[in-house]
């Protein structure tokens, strides 16, 4: 499907969720939309065949994010990239990490935030939880809803969570209700311990070098401030 000229990755055209599993293997990161800021997306390459929500799980893209978390592919699905979601593969992760975090513990990235503190606090002591619990379990107002948002987008920014999967509300009577909520759980648990211990021997700056590299390599166009953005994830 892909091929490899004078160092930069080319793509062929996308079909189906298939060939995008291929495609995202090689290219190791992607927003999951179609704007890719002037660096690269994995959407620019969708043929005709692709097209959003209409529930087909092999032709439509918005059904493609739950189906990599679902059958365990090792490709992690959050909002990485510009406060925006994306997919991350297990390859590149540890290089992400290195740079999004460095040796900085959560206190120290995220002194003072409170709403931060409750969300990863609750997931760390409670494992997976969904959206709605973790509102209800964190006592999250509604005029608290801003700080919710936003603190949950930093947590995933900075790859201390992840999303891996959906569930409904449950009744009193255990009946299932209402629309999908996203689950929320620790990157730890997502990819694993040994992705942090390969994280802690790269330095910030030799992991920031290689992904650029990469990024050069998925498109050479991109200018030095939009690539740093995309690592940095702001």
């Amino acid at each position: 499907m892909e091929r490899e000229d004078r160092g930069r990755l080319a793509f062929s055209e996308i079909s189906n969720y298939d060939e995008f599993l291929s495609a995202l293997e090689l290219a190791g990161m992607t927003p999951g939309g179609v704007n890719g800021e002037g660096v690269f997306t994995l959407c620019g390459f969708f043929g005709s065949a692709v097209r959003w929500h209409t529930g087909d799980p092999d032709t439509d893209p918005w059904e493609w994010r739950m189906r990599v978390l679902s059958e365990g592919r090792g490709i992690a699905y959050g909002k990485f990239y510009y406060g925006n979601s994306g997919y991350l593969t297990r390859k590149w992760f540890h290089y992400l990490l290195a740079v999004r975090r460095g040796k900085s513990s959560f206190e120290e990235l995220f002194a003072g935030d409170e709403a931060a503190r409750r969300i990863y606090t609750l997931i760390r002591d409670n494992g997976r939880l969904s959206l709605h619990m973790l509102k209800l379990l964190g006592f999250f107002s509604r005029e608290e809803k801003s700080d919710f948002e936003r603190a949950l987008t930093a947590l995933q920014s900075s790859l201390f969570l992840t999303m891996c999967g959906q569930e409904r509300k449950l009744s009193k009577e255990g009946r299932e209700y209402g629309w999908n909520s996203t689950v929320f759980c620790l990157t730890e648990e997502f990819f694993g311990e040994e992705s942090f211990h390969e994280a802690a021997a790269l330095s910030s700056q030799n992991a920031f070098e290689t992904l650029d590299r990469h990024l050069l390599r998925l498109n050479p166009e991109a200018d030095a401030s939009r690539r740093r953005r995309f690592l940095l994830g702001c």
